[in-house]
């Protein structure tokens, strides 16, 4: 896939970062759709993770309409909405007061939620452990972007369902990334990333 700067990116489909993906005719009633908000994401790739951003931003801007396409957020899931070798879509649910340890994707990642709450913790590398260098949380309408080397552990709202949508900057699917003990913080060992529709991530 080639490579264009923002700028260029921005320029050329001016009229696609103005409408949205719950944009309609006037008319109409307006409305979150799964595949056109997959097609804008995968316009807005060439131009990197923020051009991206954009995108899921305006997306999960009325959570509503994210809620009328995809669900009610009422049981743990991971659904896979669009995977490539250059990109990879989940809509994630979490129960509440889940957590996830420290893990990492190999790639960059964005979060932009719609229900709940995320609370991130960002740790680095130290040898074969890591150590805790932030943490941020990611709420409603809130995109959250991870670089490609980013560690991270989750934990959701405590008293109701997280929903987000996950947007992979690769094959999250075909990945192979590591896990962190979350308590003693040492590595403990690769793990495939799931396959299936409907998996843990």
């Amino acid at each position: 896939m080639s490579k264009l700067s923002r700028r260029a990116f921005l320029t050329s489909t001016a009229g696609l970062l103005t409408s949205s993906a719950c944009s309609t005719p006037t008319n109409a009633s307006p409305r979150f759709d799964r595949d056109r908000f997959v097609d804008e994401v995968r316009r807005a790739l060439p131009a990197g993770q923020a051009a991206v951003d954009e995108v899921l931003a305006r997306a999960v801007a009325d959570p509503r309409l994210v809620i009328r396409e995809l669900g009610e957020p009422d049981a743990r899931a991971a659904d896979l909405l669009y995977c490539d070798d250059e990109l990879t879509i989940f809509n994630i649910v979490w129960p509440p007061d889940a957590v996830i340890g420290p893990h990492d994707h190999l790639m960059w990642a964005s979060i932009g939620c719609y229900s709940g709450r995320e609370d991130n913790v960002v740790w680095r590398r130290n040898g074969d452990a890591i150590e805790r260098v932030a943490a941020e949380s990611v709420g409603v309408r809130g995109v959250f972007p991870l670089p490609g080397d980013a560690i991270h552990s989750v934990r959701s709202a405590e008293r109701e369902f997280t929903a987000a949508i996950h947007v992979y900057g690769g094959d999250l699917t075909a990945a192979s990334g590591s896990r962190w003990d979350p308590n003693t913080l040492e590595k403990v060992a690769r793990a495939a990333q799931p396959t299936t529709a409907r998996s843990h991530v």
